[in-house]
């Protein structure tokens, strides 16, 4: 539920910067990001527990950091 809320905040947040915030951070793959929200949501019969499992444990750290240092810019 998690990854939904975060792909679902990243929609958001990509709409009201019209696109412009995110693409400056390209380390992230912020449309996979946005996009496993969908999958989660509307598909989630089709997923695969290992590709859960390593979003999780190998690219969490990754976007948290990537996402600290977008807090500290827009300050």
């Amino acid at each position: 539920m998690k990854l939904i809320a975060v792909g679902e905040s990243l929609k958001n947040i990509d709409k009201i910067t019209h696109q412009t915030l995110l693409v400056t951070y390209p380390n992230i793959e912020w449309k996979k990001i946005k996009g496993i929200r969908d999958i989660l949501s509307h598909h989630y019969f089709d997923l695969d527990a290992n590709v859960i499992f390593e979003i999780c444990t190998e690219h969490i750290s990754d976007l948290l950091s990537t996402l600290k240092k977008v807090k500290r810019d827009l300050s």
